[in-house]
């Protein structure tokens, strides 16, 4: 199990990559992490990872005050593995459980408690001081670094999306998520004021990736303009 990194560098720059379950969103920020030597971080696996947490303990995942309480009495903590981060609960690695269809049916009602949005933000934000991390999640423009200047919010037509879960093995009602992603009362997923929205069922990931370079260096990021650069 690789530690928790603890030496962050002196600069701090976050790309903000949030849309619904299935766009793509992780693959694309996994890639343009790479081409801009950022560390990736997938927000949503810190929710999976409360889930799981909670399952493990069996709580209730429709009770949110259990959930709460669960969630407050947990030592969340960020690791790092190559060029990803990755959640920790109590020490304990739950990566291999993640994508599970007991945590795929649980990880909607978890997220939606406040107290669990709270620790996880607060988290991420404390995580990425000092550091270069391109988060994807579903509030990550809108709520958890509404400041940064680098916003994509990552769409595509629900059919495709649930057409993608199906290719990958996995059983999720993606009409239901949707549901309840963008009705919570607390950060729903929405279009981030700024953000720019790409369809992704109209490129392939490099595609996606090679729009969101041109959108940074626009912005005068530098890694992306030499991003940008190397491929003429």
């Amino acid at each position: 199990m690789a530690a928790a990194e603890s030496h962050p560098t002196p600069e701090t720059s976050v790309i903000a990559i949030d849309g619904p379950a299935a766009s793509g969103k992780s693959t694309v920020a996994r890639a343009l992490a790479s081409r801009l030597g950022y560390r990736f971080l997938n927000s949503g696996d810190l929710y999976r990872a409360m889930t799981w947490h909670c399952l493990h303990h069996g709580v209730d995942c429709q009770d949110s005050g259990a959930v709460a309480s669960a969630a407050g009495q947990a030592r969340v903590e960020i690791g790092c593995d190559g060029a990803d981060y990755y959640p920790l609960i109590d020490g304990g690695d739950p990566r291999a459980h993640l994508r599970s269809e007991a945590i795929n049916s649980c990880v909607s009602p978890v997220s939606a408690v406040p107290a669990v949005r709270y620790i996880l933000s607060a988290a991420i934000r404390a995580h990425a001081q000092g550091r270069r991390t391109v988060v994807e999640g579903r509030d990550i423009g809108s709520a958890v670094f509404p400041e940064t200047p680098y916003k994509f919010y990552i769409d595509a037509p629900p059919q495709v999306r649930q057409r993608r879960r199906r290719n990958q093995g996995q059983v999720e009602e993606i009409a239901r998520r949707d549901l309840i992603d963008s009705t919570r009362s607390t950060d729903p997923l929405t279009v981030a004021p700024g953000a720019t929205v790409i369809d992704s069922s109209t490129l392939d990931i490099q595609g996606v990736v090679a729009a969101m370079l041109d959108k940074l260096a626009g912005q005068g990021l530098g890694c992306a303009i030499a991003a940008c650069s190397s491929n003429g």
